[in-house]
C-alpha cells in the first residue's frame, strides 16, 4: 500500500493541500487512518485520485475495517482526504487574499479547491450524461445526474440500523464542516466554508458536491431556519450579487410541491451559468404605476416569469414586494389559481437574481402548489403522463431550464433503443412498461432506424421536459392563459 499512500500524498502535494515539508505528517496520518503500523513495498503509482482512493479502500475491506458498499466507502475516502485538506481558517485566509484582488479570483480558487479535495467528485460529475433540446424557449439543459452515489441493499440496510441524531440538523447546516457522517448522512471532512455577510447576518458559501452545472454554489444561512419568500430575501439575494457580480443568485420557492428538497433551511443556490431562462427575450413589456424607471415584462418561457430590470437595486426590490404581496393573495378561478384554500396557502414565487451590465436583474417566477383529484401531486407540477420521465419537484434548477433526471434514465434509454429496434413489447418488461405509450406517440411519429434512435430518443425527452415546464406554469401559453396573466398585472396596478 505503500505506493497508493505515496501516490496520495504527492497528490495533496502537487495540488497545494499540504506543502512538501508536511509529506511525512501527512503520511503518518494516513497510516493512523488505515489502521497500519507500516507500509511495505517498493515502486510508485501514477493514476487518477479515485483510483488511489478505490485502492485504499479496497485495502481497507480486504483486512476487514470497512464494510465494501459504496456508502461505508464514500465514508472512508473522505476520511482519508479530510487529513489532507487545510484548516478552516486556512481556507478563509486565502479566499480573502484573492477577493480583495476580485471576486472571480477568489471563486475560481475556491471552486478548484473543492474538486481538489475530492469534495466535489470529478469522477461521478463526468459520468453524467448531458445535451440540449432546442425549441421555441431556447437552447434548454438536458441532464441525467449520476454524482450522487446509488445506494446498493447493504447501504440501504445499514442507513436504516443507523443510529438516529438530530446532528447536523440537516446536511446545509454550518456544522456540516469537517463531520465524520454516517450511513444515512455524507461524510464531510473535506468541507470547507467560507463566510460570508448577507444583509447583516452570518451566512456561508459553498459548492454543490452535485454540480449541476458550473460553478454551482449554495449559499446558507448560519441559522437553521425556513426558507422565506419576502422583501428580506429579494435584498438578500442583490446583497450576494453585489459581492459576487459574476454570479447569479436565487431561492427555490418556499412552498411545498413548488419548493426545494430543503425547505427547512434558508438558502440560496447560484453560479456562473446562463441558463436558457435567462437567455429568453422579453415578449411583452409591462408597465407598473410609479415605476417608470424599472424596465418591466413577460418573459418568453413556458412558465410565468416577470423580469425586473434597472440600475437601483432598491427600486427593483420595491417593485418585486409589490408583484409578491399581490400575488400572494390572488386568485382567478377561470384558469384554477386560488391564493389559498381550506386556509392553507398556495400562491409564492421563485425569484432569480443577476447583474447585467450596470443593471440589476430580477426574475419572478409566480408559483402555485394546489392539489386537485385529477393532479394529486400537484396542478401546476408534471403531470402523471409524464412522470416516466421527471415526476419530482420542479425547483430552481429546472426552473431555469436545466432538466435534472433521474439516474435509472441512463439504463433505460439505452435498453428502449433496443427494445424500439427490437420491435420488443415494452409493455410485456416491468422495468420499461411505463414508458410504453410515449413509444407508442413515437413510432407513430418516426420511422426507427440503428442510427436514429438514439437521438429521437434524447430530443423527444427534451420535448417532455419542455411539457414539464409547461405543466409548472400558472399562466399557460395560450390566449385564455395570457389574457389571465394580463388581468394579474392590472390588479398590481390598480392597487
Amino acid at each position: 500500500m505503500k505506493a497508493y499512500l505515496d501516490a496520495l500524498v504527492n497528490y495533496a502535494a502537487d495540488c497545494g493541500l499540504i506543502e512538501d515539508e508536511d509529506k511525512v505528517y501527512a503520511f503518518n496520518r494516513l497510516l493512523e487512518l488505515m489502521e497500519l503500523d507500516s507500509a511495505g513495498g517498493e515502486g510508485t503509482v501514477s493514476a487518477p485520485l479515485n483510483e488511489i482512493l478505490n485502492a485504499l479502500c479496497d485495502d481497507a475491506c480486504r483486512r476487514g475495517i470497512l464494510d465494501d458498499n459504496i456508502i461505508a466507502r464514500d465514508l472512508f475516502d473522505t476520511r482519508l482526504m479530510g487529513a489532507l485538506t487545510p484548516f478552516p481558517h486556512e481556507v478563509r485566509r486565502k479566499f480573502s487574499e484573492l477577493y480583495s484582488q476580485s471576486p472571480e479570483c477568489a471563486t475560481d480558487w475556491y471552486y478548484q479547491f473543492s474538486q481538489n479535495t475530492n469534495y466535489i467528485r470529478r469522477d461521478r460529475i463526468k459520468k453524467d450524461r448531458k445535451w440540449t433540446y432546442d425549441c421555441e424557449y431556447g437552447s434548454i439543459d438536458i441532464t441525467i445526474n449520476l454524482s450522487k452515489p446509488e445506494k446498493d441493499p447493504r447501504a440501504i440496510a445499514a442507513a436504516r440500523n443507523a443510529p438516529q441524531t438530530d446532528y447536523p440538523q440537516c446536511q446545509l447546516c454550518c456544522e456540516n464542516e469537517g463531520y465524520a457522517g454516517r450511513m444515512n448522512h455524507p461524510a464531510r471532512q473535506n468541507h470547507r466554508l467560507i463566510p460570508v455577510t448577507i444583509a447583516g447576518a452570518q451566512w456561508y458559501l459553498q459548492y454543490s458536491p452535485y454540480v449541476y452545472y458550473n460553478e454551482h454554489c449554495i449559499v446558507l444561512n448560519r441559522q437553521h431556519t425556513p426558507m422565506k419568500i419576502d422583501r428580506a430575501c429579494f435584498c438578500k439575494l442583490f446583497d450576494f450579487v453585489r459581492q459576487f457580480p459574476h454570479y447569479f443568485v436565487g431561492s427555490n420557492a418556499d412552498l411545498p410541491i413548488v419548493g426545494g428538497s430543503i425547505l427547512s433551511h434558508d438558502h440560496f443556490q447560484g453560479g456562473r451559468y446562463e441558463f436558457a431562462m435567462a437567455k429568453a427575450a422579453v415578449e411583452r413589456p409591462l408597465a407598473f404605476e410609479g415605476f417608470k424607471d424599472v424596465r418591466a415584462g413577460i418573459v418568453r418561457w413556458p412558465m410565468s416569469v416577470i423580469r425586473l430590470l434597472c440600475p437601483d437595486s432598491e427600486r427593483i426590490i420595491d417593485l418585486a414586494d409589490k408583484l409578491l404581496c399581490a400575488w400572494r393573495a390572488y386568485s382567478d378561478p377561470a384558469v384554477s389559481i386560488y391564493a389559498e384554500t381550506d386556509g392553507v396557502p398556495h400562491n409564492t414565487i421563485t425569484p432569480i437574481a443577476r447583474k447585467r451590465g450596470e443593471n440589476f436583474e430580477l426574475d419572478l417566477v409566480l408559483r402555485n402548489n394546489l392539489t386537485t383529484k385529477e393532479h394529486p401531486l400537484g396542478l401546476f407540477h408534471p403531470h402523471a403522463k409524464l412522470h416516466h420521465i421527471k415526476k419530482e419537484n420542479i425547483g430552481l434548477i429546472e426552473v431555469m431550464g436545466l432538466a435534472v433526471l433521474p439516474s435509472r434514465l441512463k439504463t433505460e434509454l439505452v435498453q428502449l433503443r433496443q427494445a424500439i429496434l427490437d420491435r420488443a413489447d415494452i409493455r410485456a418488461d416491468e422495468a420499461l412498461a411505463k414508458h410504453a405509450d410515449w413509444v407508442d406517440e413515437l413510432r407513430e411519429k418516426y420511422t426507427f432506424t440503428p442510427e436514429n434512435t438514439e437521438e429521437i430518443l434524447c430530443r423527444e425527452v427534451g420535448a417532455v421536459f419542455r411539457q414539464v415546464l409547461e405543466d409548472a406554469g400558472v399562466f399557460k401559453r395560450d390566449e385564455q392563459g395570457q389574457a389571465a396573466f394580463l388581468r394579474f398585472i392590472e390588479t398590481v396596478n390598480k392597487n
